[in-house]
């Protein structure tokens, strides 16, 4: 069996989760992977078929997507042009993680395609909605990579089809310690914005992972970064609590490693408001923005020791043979192909 595992490149959460899927994939066939988009940190230690621009959304430093640049750097015809090159006829099934170019190659060639995203949780029935409706963003977000069937990992199980997030081993093997330092990630910040809002308190040993900085740098009591996927986990597992965007992977991460946190949507993108909406039910501390007037709200969040609680284990492959065995009995006749037992089993 041939498969194409289709991953979306913005931002390092999609390829986070890449590096345990993958693997299991591995298991049911021949598998080839697809990235596009732009932005990530992550490096994948598996060879990448296919590589696109794809439709990237770009960070902006002011605490949100940059529209004007997410507008110039797109380029409609050259995506176009993607769809209509990739090969989906070698491949018996696409698993999709929001990535656009290969979802919208599946629907005009006819292949199939099935998500196991993030985002197909957002679109799910019953998922949380925040109180601001954005019709454009719901919109967005439903048309940019779709599918014949989803599979969608949220902070907590609300629906069919629906599951906890997959956290990757690299994360479950540390060792959780609690320093003295919180953990800052908001890409869509610039560094002087931080430092400006952090150095309020100056009492806070900060570790600012910065995506717009490319060196190390002390400002008193801040220590800027740059992105480093090693350095970030043991700032994770050895931190007090942590600051950052109201994405998915991180902030379950967090929460699974019994960390305290503190999340701000970027503006202009209606799935981390939906994320925010999730998080502030569990209890989540949720700022609007970054602005000077939250500052009390920061120093309140310091001053709490309050925890989430919430169990995370690893379903993961559990997951991807219940994606294969409905793939199985809704596209294959039995009499071609029936998928090797697990080796339990055996």
């Amino acid at each position: 069996m041939r498969i194409l595992y289709a991953i979306q490149g913005t931002g390092n959460g999609h390829l986070c989760r890449a590096l345990d899927i993958v693997p299991i994939l591995q298991k049911k066939g021949e598998v080839d992977i697809l990235i596009s988009g732009t932005q990530a940190d992550i490096v994948l230690p598996y060879k990448i078929k296919y590589r696109f621009k794809g439709l990237s959304f770009v960070f902006g430093k002011k605490g949100g997507v940059d529209l004007w640049q997410t507008w110039r750097k797109n380029d409609s015809r050259r995506f176009l042009l993607d769809i209509k090159k990739l090969p989906l006829e070698e491949y018996d099934l696409v698993i999709n993680d929001f990535e656009p170019v290969s979802a919208w190659s599946a629907v005009i060639k006819r292949a199939t395609c099935f998500s196991l995203s993030h985002q197909a949780a957002v679109l799910a029935k019953n998922a949380p909605m925040p109180l601001k409706k954005d019709p454009f963003g719901r919109f967005i977000l439903k048309k940019y990579a779709p599918a014949k069937k989803a599979y969608g990992f949220h902070f907590s199980e609300f629906n069919h089809n629906i599951f906890t997030p997959v956290i990757r081993k690299q994360v479950r093997q540390l060792k959780v310690t609690t320093g003295e330092h919180y953990t800052v990630y908001l890409p869509s910040y610039s560094d002087k914005k931080l430092v400006k809002i952090l150095g309020r308190f100056p009492k806070i040993k900060w570790e600012v992972f910065s995506k717009h900085n490319k060196k190390d740098v002390i400002v008193k009591n801040i220590h800027i970064q740059p992105i480093h996927n090693e350095r970030f986990l043991n700032s994770l597992a050895s931190c007090k609590g942590v600051v950052c965007g109201a994405g998915f992977e991180t902030p379950a991460e967090v929460l699974f490693l019994r960390k305290k946190l503190l999340v701000v949507p970027m503006k202009n993108q209606y799935e981390q408001h939906c994320n925010a909406a999730a998080l502030k039910g569990l209890g989540v501390c949720v700022l609007e923005n970054l602005k000077k007037k939250r500052s009390p709200e920061i120093g309140q969040w310091l001053k709490t020791d309050k925890i989430i609680e919430m169990e995370y284990p690893d379903k993961t492959e559990d997951i991807i043979d219940l994606l294969f065995g409905d793939y199985q009995r809704e596209y294959i006749p039995h009499s071609i192909l029936s998928f090797p037992p697990k080796p339990e089993a055996l």
